[in-house]
């Protein structure tokens, strides 16, 4: 709530109670001299004598509780400035076992609905698109916090770890069946044929040179056409061959791979092999370059979403609470989970850091001087204070007429 000055009500209150006294002294006098012509002012009088003794003595009271009357060092006065110290530690004691209590605590937060509060607040486009850029807006600073070379090693590290317990073998044996199953295999074989075929075709000249170059000098040209004439043909039949389905190559390609899915499921040393060329692969400078320059992207790419008020994480972001905010306020038996959650962790953390939270106030007043402490104390109870003199006045005033009127009716 607002902070209200109280010192101008403080002087208020004051003044009316300085000024009721003031009044009583002057009545008891104008009384007192009337009172030879008028004795029933003897009535008035008594009033204003005894409102006159009750005013002082209330002025007294409340005035020695934050200074000495008058200055005048009067012992049992100046009650406050005297024990700073000892009302500090009264007032942080009184916070820690009167207010800060999982009772008091649990009775004040059991009606509060705050995952309810907090998804109608997040429905609203303008508060969720301010969390979603607060959420993105992170990103950036999270991400230049982190050295290139840790994240690398990191990301290594962690592809490393998380094949360390995966059977690589027997996964590749069981890739291999799909493809087998499903001719996935021949289609592979012919597409591998074409491109060799292809790029004999294509390098015929550059062979030919190369038969021609490592001949001996005295052989004849022809010889060495013939040659590459015949060692092409030858090529291209064994290609032929491996491409017919009906030939002994393909029968011979379909034996080993399935001797090969058999040793990837049965034997420990393909498994042993497969081990040893992912640790050197995983230790490649190649490898470690390939991974630096991935997350160099990565980086960029995070940067970029951060800063950008049109990124599509930050869009995405924004949906997400949204989303989250309505399945929220259409599934009560969730918000009342998560209302005991929040609940029970708000008055946990709260009750068990007590001691530091009255604390701070003790230090506070610790740093107060005397002057300062019975003038705080002053502003935010002085005005009822005064009261007390207003009322010890006129309670003065009453007392002082019965008494005046019995000690009459005792003389009678």
């Amino acid at each position: 709530m607002p902070h209200k000055n109280p010192l101008p009500r403080l002087k208020r209150i004051r003044r009316i109670a300085t000024a009721l006294l003031a009044a009583m002294a002057i009545i008891f006098v104008a009384a007192r001299l009337l009172q030879v012509d008028y004795p029933w002012l003897g009535f008035v009088a008594a009033f204003a004598e005894a409102a006159m003794v009750g005013g002082l003595a209330d002025w007294f009271a409340v005035t020695a509780l934050f200074r000495h009357p008058l200055g005048l060092p009067i012992p049992h006065t100046a009650i406050i400035p005297r024990n700073k110290d000892r009302i500090g530690v009264n007032i942080a004691e009184f916070l820690e076992h009167n207010f800060i209590t999982h009772e008091v605590l649990q009775d004040e937060l059991r009606d509060v609905d705050f995952a309810g509060v907090s998804a109608r607040w997040l429905a609203d486009d303008a508060n969720s698109r301010a969390v979603a850029e607060r959420l993105v807006g992170t990103i950036p600073a999270i991400v230049n916090m982190i050295d290139d070379r840790d994240a690398a090693e990191f990301f290594r590290g962690a592809l490393g770890s998380s094949l360390k317990d995966v059977r690589l073998a027997p996964i590749l044996g069981q890739v291999l069946t799909v493809l087998v199953a499903g001719r996935q295999h021949v289609r592979l074989l012919q597409r591998v044929l074409g491109l060799v075929g292809h790029a004999l075709e294509e390098n015929r000249g550059y062979i030919r040179q190369k038969v021609h170059d490592h001949s001996p000098s005295w052989m004849p040209r022809m010889v060495d056409e013939k040659f590459f004439e015949r060692l092409m043909n030858g090529i291209q039949s064994i290609l032929d061959d491996m491409a017919d389905e009906q030939g002994e190559w393909r029968a011979r390609f379909h034996t080993a791979i399935e001797e090969l899915i058999d040793d990837l499921q049965h034997s420990p040393e393909y498994e042993e092999k497969l081990r040893t060329l992912l640790a050197n692969g995983l230790h490649h400078p190649l490898f470690r370059e390939y991974v630096a320059n991935v997350w160099t992207d990565i980086r960029a790419r995070l940067q970029t979403a951060g800063t950008s008020p049109d990124s599509r994480l930050l869009a995405r972001a924004q949906d997400a609470l949204q989303v989250f905010a309505a399945a929220l306020q259409e599934n009560p038996a969730i918000r009342t989970k998560l209302n005991d959650w929040l609940r029970g962790f708000a008055i946990t953390a709260i009750v068990e850091r007590r001691s530091l939270i009255v604390a701070v106030v003790q230090r506070v007043i610790d740093k107060w001087d005397a002057e300062t402490i019975s003038q705080k104390l002053e502003q935010q109870v002085g005005s009822d204070l005064q009261f007390i003199r207003i009322n010890g006045t006129l309670v003065g005033g009453v007392v002082g007429l019965v008494l005046y009127v019995a000690s009459l009716a005792l003389h009678s």
